[in-house]
């Protein structure tokens, strides 16, 4: 066996990574994705006897069993076949200019289909009491621009994939074979152009990058021959002064791409794209065929299974309602004021670390710990259904893809009429079932669903220094991220503003630096990490396993081995091969190997602790070990 000093996660998880197997269907197992199958296996068996009639079904998921019985109604699905999608696909085949395309883009908006940019509205970065419009370019079908430019990324490979699929599921539409073959072409062009000019994951991974307000009318002006002016207009409660252009230099190619003479490929991109995305409420033919594409992304040999799919969409759209239920079931008010409690004592050992910090200014300090103070803490799961997801539309009569277009098109109208309201702070980010934790920034909150406070992350019957090694360490990890390379450039209320001193701020930076190195080009059999790309999320580690450390110091009792194991038990996955390498070009979590084993090194308890010396392999020289928060 692998020593700790030489490898902590292959000594913790290497005799179960060794037999470990994951489902045909499935790009992963071990922690987090074992936790999530548990509980969504729980869900499912549920979900199950309610719509059968043996269990009782709550209030809040009376919707969801509507839906949930459409979505499991194979027999109606497979009859229809294609046509659900072939009909609200009609107003797509009769458009050729862009100038009718102009008349109805609110349409194409309305009816969910395929755009040329992304519109949403969310809160201004400046001033988090009021939403603003925010104006990206579409997706792309790789999974990120760089898979177009190098060849080592294998976006070749998974584009022969795509088309296959794409060529089986044009041929099941009443397109003739020329027209079939043309939509492919003519799809793949008008992609290959939009990949040139939009940002990549990396870039993206700068938040404060995509805040680019600009006046609506520069905006249109470079829309070109496109109305955006008259597009807003017919979509929103009011036309905005300023539109943030999250990314510039797709608006400065926008119109080079949609022309008159473009415009026939776009109208087949769009009709592809549209396509495609609803295959997922098609018959299991369709749906199986069109999950092709992802398996060969995740490197997963099977589907889902139709039960576990049906679920999934129902989960998609019901997910508040599905948490509610199971916090309510599964957790309780007791769980979540313990967790509470366990919150704000990781933030109170925040505070102290802040206070104690040793390359903070006083005035950075102050604000550091204010903004502490003022983060918002949404534990377990919300008191209610929020009306957002309890006001959805659902029809008993209509088939499985028109209920779920209304609920979409329901939706968008909601967050577009946001646009004339106030931030809504009360609503959640992450449903209660969801094995997960985050922070948003715009709200200066942190979110544990109920969910993820599970073993080895959290249990009665383990030790208080596991548990502070498991999920006081993600909470931690949370509320790091407040103050990481993004979080740092948000005040308490949620505003981008630069609250530091300068001299407070260039040496944060530096540490920034450092930890970029840290992780930049260490190796994974996927290839060499990106230390920019996952510094946000590295940092927070950092912050998180430290605050926890010094947390667990506190205790009467406690026992640093246990903590640094449970540590690495927590980062316990195997998973397929394209699973780690669409993950190594596009997450901006490192690996979890990497996770367990570069953040102890920082930590001179690690080395006491396991007697770690130099030759070992998790040792690092006390200069080059990183202390942030």
């Amino acid at each position: 066996m692998t020593r700790p000093q030489d490898d902590l996660y292959d000594n913790v998880n290497g005799e179960w990574a060794a037999t470990a197997t994951i489902a045909p269907d499935k790009a992963a197992t071990g922690g987090f994705a074992d936790l999530r199958d548990g509980v969504e296996d729980q869900m499912r068996a549920d979900l199950a006897a309610m719509a059968a009639g043996t269990h009782v079904t709550p209030a809040e998921l009376t919707d969801a069993i509507t839906y949930y019985r459409k979505a499991t109604d194979f027999a109606a699905r497979n009859a229809a076949g294609i046509a659900p999608a072939l009909v609200h696909l009609t107003p797509l085949t009769t458009i050729t200019t862009l100038a009718e395309f102009n008349a109805q883009a609110a349409h194409w908006d309305h009816a969910g289909f395929a755009l040329p940019f992304s519109l949403s509205v969310g809160p201004d970065m400046k001033d988090t009491a009021h939403n603003m419009v925010r104006l990206a370019g579409p997706s792309t079908i790789l999974p990120d621009r760089t898979y177009y430019e190098d060849p080592h990324k294998g976006g070749a490979q998974l584009l022969a994939v795509w088309r296959d699929m794409a060529e089986a599921l044009l041929a099941q539409t009443s397109l003739s074979a020329t027209d079939q073959a043309q939509v492919l072409a003519d799809t793949l062009t008008f992609d290959a152009a939009v990949a040139r000019h939009v940002k990549s994951r990396l870039e993206w991974a700068d938040r404060v990058k995509s805040y680019n307000p600009q006046p609506l009318s520069e905006v249109a002006a470079q829309c070109g021959d496109f109305a955006l002016v008259d597009y807003l207009e017919a979509v929103l409660p009011t036309v905005p002064e300023t539109v943030n252009v999250a990314d510039p230099g797709f608006l400065a190619a926008f119109r080079t791409l949609l022309t008159e003479s473009s415009f026939t490929r776009f109208a087949h991109w769009a009709y592809l794209r549209t396509l495609i995305t609803m295959t997922p409420y098609l018959s299991d033919d369709l749906r199986r065929l069109g999950d092709q594409f992802d398996q060969a992304r995740s490197g997963n040999p099977e589907a889902p299974a139709p039960a576990v799919a049906a679920y999934r969409l129902t989960n998609a759209y019901y997910s508040e309602s599905i948490g509610v239920y199971y916090g309510q079931t599964y957790f309780g008010a007791a769980a979540k004021a313990d967790v509470t409690t366990l919150v704000e004592q990781m933030i109170a050992t925040y505070k102290r670390r802040l206070a104690d910090s040793n390359w903070l200014s006083a005035p950075t300090k102050a604000k550091a710990i204010h903004k502490l103070s003022t983060m918002r803490l949404n534990m377990g799961y919300p008191e209610h259904v929020h009306p957002l997801y309890a006001n959805q539309p659902i029809d008993a009569e209509t088939d499985l893809l028109t209920a779920s277009l209304a609920i979409q098109r329901y939706r968008r109208d909601y967050a577009y009429a946001q646009l004339t309201r106030p931030v809504d702070r009360t609503i959640w980010a992450m449903p209660g079932h969801l094995v997960n934790a985050c922070y948003r920034s715009s709200w200066n909150d942190i979110t544990f669903p109920a969910a993820i406070l599970q073993a080895p992350f959290y249990a009665l019957t383990q030790t208080p220094s596991q548990n502070l090694g498991g999920i006081g360490a993600v909470i931690a990890h949370e509320i790091s991220h407040g103050f990481d390379n993004n979080g740092a450039q948000f005040d308490a209320q949620g505003n981008l503003n630069n609250w530091w001193q300068p001299e407070d701020y260039a040496h944060f930076r530096a540490l920034t630096q450092a930890m970029i190195a840290q992780f930049d080009g260490q190796p994974t059999p996927a290839g060499p990490i990106n230390g920019q790309l996952c510094v946000s999320e590295n940092i927070a580690d950092a912050g998180g396993l430290a605050a926890a450390l010094d947390t667990c110091k506190q205790l009467p009792e406690y026992d640093l081995k246990a903590f640094f194991t449970n540590w690495a038990r927590i980062w316990r996955q195997k998973s397929r091969p394209e699973t780690l390498r669409l993950r190594l070009a596009t997450d901006v979590h490192a690996p979890h190997p990497q996770r367990a084993n570069l953040q102890p090194q920082n930590l001179a308890d690690w080395y006491t602790t396991f007697d770690v010396r130099p030759g070992d392999g998790m040792y690092r020289a006390p200069e080059d070990r990183i202390t942030i928060w």
